[in-house]
């Protein structure tokens, strides 16, 4: 498969009472297009960092990440994030006074990426592919269950038609069948999508479901076979 984001010797600290704490330290790491990863560790050793760094919300102290190739800060992190990415989140993120469909339509909105012009239909169908049926769709989405919630955010991530889809801890919220549901979905972006999925996790059964383990210790990202 081809690489489509690869960090090159990734360095990060923070000053934490007069000292400088270093959370990353010469990462490498290569990901490929396709491929449904999450990335594992002990608490506090800068999963959520990585994830923001390799989202455009952060920047390293040293190194660079390459999408497709191309230097993301020669991309522009806004541009980056706009036509790039998305971020499925824990708490979900929805815009609560909107309905389920209003909150994809809006992530059709807020992209340069080539959208089909029945933007309408195309939200019903893909809140209808992750089981969101036209009736729940029009409704707010606080009117929603946790795990129906979930879904419209995963629909919302796929409707900006990026190539890279982020997630941190998406199913810490959900019961253990809801959560399955959601990495069901999770492998079907990859696999049938093409998607690059990578997820943080403490979950064991969120990684034993994944194409890839990635552990994050001391600093470093190491394949786990």
């Amino acid at each position: 498969m081809a690489e489509i984001l690869r960090l090159e010797n990734i360095n990060y600290s923070y000053i934490d009472g007069g000292y400088e704490r270093q959370i990353l330290k010469d990462l490498s790491y290569s990901f490929e297009a396709g491929k449904f990863y999450t990335i594992l560790g002990p608490s506090g050793s800068g999963k959520t960092t990585l994830l923001s760094l390799v989202a455009g919300l952060d920047t390293a102290k040293s190194g660079k990440i390459y999408f497709n190739g191309k230097d993301i800060d020669e991309i522009g992190l806004h541009k980056f994030r706009r036509n790039a990415i998305s971020i499925v989140f824990q708490q979900f993120n929805l815009i609560s006074y909107l309905t389920a469909v209003e909150n994809v339509l809006l992530a059709m909105s807020e992209t340069d990426n080539e959208i089909p012009k029945d933007r309408k239909n195309v939200a019903y169908n893909l809140l209808e592919r992750f089981g969101i049926v036209r009736s729940k769709a029009d409704r707010m989405v606080n009117q929603l269950s946790g795990g129906e919630q979930q879904r419209v955010a995963i629909a919302r991530s796929l409707a900006s038609n990026v190539d890279l889809i982020f997630a941190d801890e998406p199913t810490g919220n959900l019961d253990t069948a809801t959560e399955k549901e959601i990495i069901s979905i999770f492998k079907e972006l990859a696999h049938d999508f093409g998607k690059t999925i990578i997820v943080v996790t403490h979950s064991d059964t969120v990684s034993a479901m994944s194409d890839q383990r990635v552990l994050l210790k001391d600093g470093k990202l190491t394949k786990i076979k």
